[in-house]
């Protein structure tokens, strides 16, 4: 099994680039942010108006004499109103920042599964598959969190905090001026714990992808963990990558958690700093009163309302830290798939393949996965339309490469392919792939009925059409046994079908298609010898007229194909017919004997 520990360099800060491709992404939403920040702007101010107002009253109420409720009454209406509009405005605010977080949530994951669509077959087979699905779901719903968060607290704190600044600096510049100069003590702190829980949540965010991957492939071969009675060592593994999971987790936990203490512990030596030079200026301390403005208590009130008001935006801001820098690391992940991630790339002015008569062409090529170990070398091959070729040789020999390359899966590192005289390189990769029919010995069926999965690659087609593939495929008896039939709900995990099963409906999808050439890479591996023989009849008819690649260790499913490669170390060292290859007496006859050795031809 692959070994999932990864080496990642460490991250400390947001990326300048993570936050353009955040705010690309939002500005598609412009106008719903615009009316977010108007929005915020009404609550934010009339939220600031209020303490005013309350310092009027208690003004009125502390005043020598008798209370002035006349005078009372208004503050309390517009106190009242300003209120329900903040309310109102709020609400608002918060629904259109749902929208587009959501939407954004839901272009990320387009855009993620429309490039995983598109990447090519060696950066998916190098990917565990489960780091993958790790960031199209999980990270990205980490990153929708944090902007949920992050909208409501943002916007309406950078307005909170020039208001309060304007209001406090009307009432007393003296002590206002104490509180912008304390304010930075607990920024710098925010800044330096937030630093070190941002590489925290990286990494984190890292070994879960790690630790779903594995989960993924212990659930895909359970049975061959069991079978080889490896329960224990691979439980071990998922402990160990649970256990580093745990401690990067907690060290996150810690770091963001002490942040919004450590802000208002500093924010409340701040309070008390205002608290204090506020009453000596109610009593007339001539350092703290501005002029012959006099200091009420109303307005202390008013004060220490801003006070807390101007803080309240560093702490609420403090108190998502934790979530904004894991959404932020989540989102790093999304792009470095949507992003950087090689896609495939066509060549300029690529032509489209059409009617294609199957005469392929290979010539001289050569290729390797890792280009330090060489894998086919210098293979070349001429194959007229309507031929039957066989590929055959041991295990790792090049046969299923040779397949990818002619699929365009893999481009030749050398050498050309051409199917009808055209350089495949230089035809559009689906106009290739229309042609082709391709059984492969791994059966996949989609969730969805019978019917969808035989008509996969060739959408809208007719029940008869359908049915007439069926039977072709010899699958119609079974498929008719089915508790809804061809409405019948399946899929590859579905363990009410063989393998057998499973890839009759597998050929069958090909049947559907009629393609110009096949490809048979061990397709009849998972079938009974019964149902092998009327299989290789159906291919047979299938096969009329049609250029075919069949990739086989069974040698008994290839003694008919025109011409017979035999492969070994990624070269041809034989050619011909079943008959003559055996008269040879080389490799495929040694091949053949060991397979069919006391049976007779």
């Amino acid at each position: 099994m692959k070994t999932y520990k990864k080496k990642s360099k460490k991250v400390s800060v947001v990326s300048a680039d993570t936050v353009k491709k955040i705010l690309r992404h939002i500005g598609r939403y412009k106008f719903s942010m615009i009316f977010s920040l108007i929005f915020g702007t009404v609550f934010s101010l009339g939220s600031l108006y209020i303490p005013i107002a309350v310092g009027k009253v208690i003004d009125l109420i502390i005043a020598p004499g008798k209370v002035d409720f006349d005078g009372i009454t208004p503050y309390l209406i517009v106190i009242a109103s300003v209120a329900v509009a903040a309310g109102v405005s709020r609400w608002a605010m918060n629904t259109l920042n749902n929208r587009v977080s959501y939407n954004v949530m839901r272009d990320l994951r387009n855009e993620s599964f429309d490039k995983i669509e598109k990447l090519p077959i060696y950066y998916l087979d190098e990917s565990p598959s489960g780091d993958i699905l790790s960031r199209v779901i999980a990270d990205v719903d980490q990153f929708s969190d944090g902007l949920l968060i992050g909208f409501g607290k943002f916007f309406t704190g950078v307005i909170q905090i020039v208001g309060t600044l304007y209001f406090m600096f009307s009432i007393n510049w003296k002590i206002a001026v104490t509180v912008v100069v304390l304010t930075p003590i607990s920024l710098v702190t925010a800044n330096f714990i937030s630093g070190r829980s941002y590489s925290s949540f990286v990494k984190q965010s890292e070994i879960r992808g790690e630790q779903t991957g594995f989960i993924n492939e212990i659930i895909e071969n359970q049975k061959t963990v069991k079978a080889f009675s490896q329960e224990k060592n691979e439980n071990d593994k998922f402990n160990e990558i649970n256990d580093r999971l745990g401690v990067i987790s907690l060290k996150a936990q810690f770091f963001s958690s002490i942040t919004n203490p450590s802000t208002r512990f500093i924010n409340a030596i701040v309070y008390a700093a205002v608290a204090l030079f506020g009453a000596l200026a109610v009593l007339g301390n001539p350092f703290f009163t501005v002029g012959t403005k006099v200091f009420t208590v109303g307005g202390m009130s008013a004060f220490l309302s801003y006070a807390n008001e101007y803080t309240k935006p560093f702490n609420d801001i403090s108190s998502v830290v934790a979530e904004l820098q894991n959404a932020f690391a989540c989102a790093a992940r999304v792009f470095k798939l949507t992003d950087d991630a090689p896609e495939i790339s066509e060549k300029p002015q690529a032509g489209e393949l059409t009617d294609a008569k199957g005469r392929v062409d290979i010539e001289n090529v050569s290729f390797s996965y890792d280009k330090s170990k060489k894998l086919i070398e210098n293979f070349s091959v001429s194959v007229k339309p309507g031929q039957k070729i066989a590929i055959v040789g041991p295990t790792g020999c090049g046969k299923t490469t040779m397949i990818n390359l002619l699929m365009r899966f893999y481009s030749p590192d050398k050498g050309k392919i051409c199917l009808d005289s055209n350089d495949i390189e230089y035809l559009t990769r689906q106009s290739v792939r229309r042609n082709y029919g391709m059984v492969l010995q791994d059966t996949w069926l989609q969730n969805g009925t019978v019917k969808e999965n035989i008509s996969f690659g060739k959408p809208g087609a007719s029940d008869s059409e359908i049915i007439a593939a069926a039977k072709k495929a010899h699958a119609d008896s079974f498929i008719r046994r089915l508790p809804n039939g061809y409405d019948t709900y399946i899929s590859s995990a579905d363990n009410s079908l063989s393998q057998g099963q499973k890839q009759l409906l597998c050929i069958a999808r090909v049947m559907m298609l009629d393609p110009k050439i096949l490809i048979l890479d061990e397709a009849t591996s998972s079938i009974d010898t019964r149902t092998e023989l009327q299989i290789q009849d159906a291919f047979n008819i299938m096969m009329e007229g049609k250029t075919a690649f069949i990739v086989a260790h069974r040698l008994s499913t290839v003694r008919n194909a025109d011409m017979i490669i035999v492969m070994k170390d990624g070269k041809i060292i034989e050619t011909g017919t079943h008959t003559e290859l055996l008269e040879k007496g080389g490799f495929y006859s040694e091949l053949y004997n060991s397979q069919f050795e006391g049976v007779a031809d």
